[in-house]
């Protein structure tokens, strides 16, 4: 399982990342386990991983917490039930044979002929806002404004933009500029190119 998590701070959960990929259309962080999820956290301001926690339903808000890895701890272990709603429910166990064959027989006339097929699991809190705007970015491509459209805007340039130009514009960090490249702009059918001249910063591009 493979938790992402937007720059609104909503969670999703998803078989894998690159269901992520194909489902989300901004940027975002993920995360597969405990210690993934407190190396991000390191990296966000005290102020974010509150705001995370008070967020989650059935919690009790906090002010702030000790350390980000304990913020990163109480957070995991509250987001686990999204990841178990993901997972396909197990199949009904197969009733063991009667060794008597009349109450075998009696059995299987109440019986009915066929189980329900068990349902699978729809992935945990689909984000209504992810799929109105990947709808409005395939129709008419990125809605101006938009995160997607500005970043677009820096790539289509005639030497693109370094990945410290798209951050600084942006106000976002290296990783979530990453995730926003393979996922955001991956989604909306551009092909970005990404390159690092020596001695130079990566740049991203998109050519006409």
């Amino acid at each position: 399982m493979v938790f992402t998590i937007d720059t609104e701070n909503n969670i999703s959960v998803f078989g894998t990342q690159e269901e992520a990929a194909a489902t989300i259309t901004t940027a975002y962080e993920f995360f597969a386990s405990e210690k993934e999820l407190a190396q991000l956290a390191a990296a966000w301001p005290a102020e974010r991983l509150v705001a995370i926690w008070n967020s989650l339903p059935g919690v009790k808000p906090v002010k702030a917490f000790k350390t980000a890895k304990a913020g990163a701890s109480k957070i995991w272990e509250s987001i686990q039930g999204l990841g178990k709603a993901a997972e396909p429910a197990p199949e009904p166990a197969k009733p063991k044979a009667d060794k008597n064959a009349k109450g075998a027989a009696k059995g299987a006339k109440g019986a009915p002929a066929k189980a329900k097929p068990t349902k699978k699991a729809i992935p945990a809190k689909a984000a209504p806002k992810a799929k109105k705007a990947a709808k409005t970015e395939e129709s008419a491509g990125p809605r101006e404004g938009s995160k997607t459209a500005q970043v677009v805007a820096l790539l289509q340039r005639k030497n693109g933009a370094t990945l410290p130009e798209i951050m600084e514009k942006m106000g976002w960090q290296r990783h979530t500029v990453r995730g926003f490249m393979a996922g955001a702009m991956k989604k909306a059918g551009f092909t970005v190119e990404s390159y690092k001249p020596e001695g130079g910063e990566r740049t991203y591009r998109i050519n006409a």
